[in-house]
């Protein structure tokens, strides 16, 4: 309907309504993500765990963790064992440094008496040397436990890697099946929506109550557009190319039947009477098709503007007529007279016959 056919008040309160529509449609569509949003919990949470042996990982998973803290520990006890030999090491060069230097004084002095002392300070090297040969081995000792470790813990994670990975392919196995079944959730949900938004469009859009059928309709295809086909499976995207193919039919199909069958209308229409065609135009529709510069008839371009056209020049239906009380040219359409205000001739749309317009008698 144009808005140039309605009335002040009229345009405002249908803004309202669409208003009203867009709040309604808000709402459900908020109810709708909502339920949507939370049909995955319906399914539980899968991990790696609910697919993989596990009386044969449970053994790798402690030998990890075991090895781990081995290895640890030999690490923290090599470090300390570094320390111990770096000290004995620098106590040993410290002391072979001294006795050096003490051995040349006695080679100078060559004194009989500090044979015993020369003694004393070899052993203090032996052990010097006894604790320097300690420390090293301890350092070694804690690299081999540290090493044993870690080579423990390589081979536990190998085979528990076989584990995994047959787990894994397992567990993306059910995901892609959760998924599907998420899927049919949705959509168990979204398309009995589409299907009544459908209905609600052909039956009831024009109802007094259309602000609640195109809110709903305005969340039904939020529905599935929106909650429904970002979420189609992929498969390779196999999937969505199919879907998007049957859609695509499915559309283009009813498109070209009611092209079809709109095109047969017409046909049949334009070959009925002026009369008839303008009984089965109701006066909106003349307005609107009218205010936009086409035929009310057979909605084809028509140069309104050019006073003398006075008829559809594609399907002959009546434009222009005169008034029969001051004759001014005006629409045919129109209830009343532009110029002075005569009521027009029963429009056709109103369901009556034209009035039947006596020339004026002449003596």
């Amino acid at each position: 309907m144009s808005s140039k056919s309605l009335r002040l008040s009229e345009k405002w309160f249908r803004r309202g309504l669409w208003v009203v529509a867009l709040v309604f449609a808000s709402f459900l569509i908020g109810l709708g993500s909502t339920i949507v949003g939370d049909l995955p919990r319906v399914e539980r949470t899968l991990t790696l765990d609910d697919f993989i042996d596990r009386p044969a990982a449970e053994p790798l998973r402690q030998a990890i963790r075991t090895s781990q803290r081995t290895e640890q520990e030999a690490t923290r006890e090599r470090e300390q064992a570094e320390l111990a030999l770096l000290a004995a090491q620098q106590a040993s060069r410290t002391s072979r440094e001294t006795f050096g230097n003490w051995l040349a004084t006695r080679r100078v002095t060559a004194q009989p008496d500090q044979d015993t002392e020369l003694i004393a300070r070899t052993k203090a090297l032996d052990a010097l040397k006894a604790k320097e040969n300690e420390a090293e081995r301890a350092v070694g000792a804690q690299r081999q436990i540290a090493l044993d470790a870690r080579q423990a813990r390589q081979s536990a994670q190998e085979k528990l890697a076989v584990l995994e990975e047959a787990a894994r392919k397992a567990l993306e196995a059910e995901n892609r099946r959760v998924e599907l079944r998420v899927f049919a959730y949705r959509l168990a949900l979204t398309l009995p929506l589409l299907v009544v938004a459908g209905w609600l469009f052909a039956k009831k859009r024009k109802s007094t109550w259309w602000p609640f059928v195109w809110g709903f309709i305005f969340f039904a295809l939020f529905a599935f557009f929106v909650e429904l086909v970002p979420y189609l499976p992929s498969y390779g995207g196999y999937v969505r190319y199919a879907v998007g193919i049957v859609l695509t039919v499915l559309v283009g199909r009813y498109a070209i039947i009611a092209l079809n069958r709109y095109l047969a209308r017409q046909k049949v229409a334009e070959a009925q009477p002026d009369t008839v065609r303008r009984n089965e135009l109701s006066y909106d529709t003349a307005l609107a098709r009218l205010a936009k510069s086409v035929c009310p008839g057979c909605e084809r371009p028509v140069d309104l503007k050019n006073t003398e056209i006075d008829f559809c020049p594609h399907c002959g239906i009546g434009l222009f007529d005169h008034c029969r009380a001051c004759k001014a040219r005006k629409s045919a359409f129109s209830r009343f007279c532009h110029a002075c205000g005569t009521v027009a001739a029963s429009p056709p749309s109103e369901g009556q016959p034209p009035l039947q317009v006596q020339p004026a008698s002449t003596t």
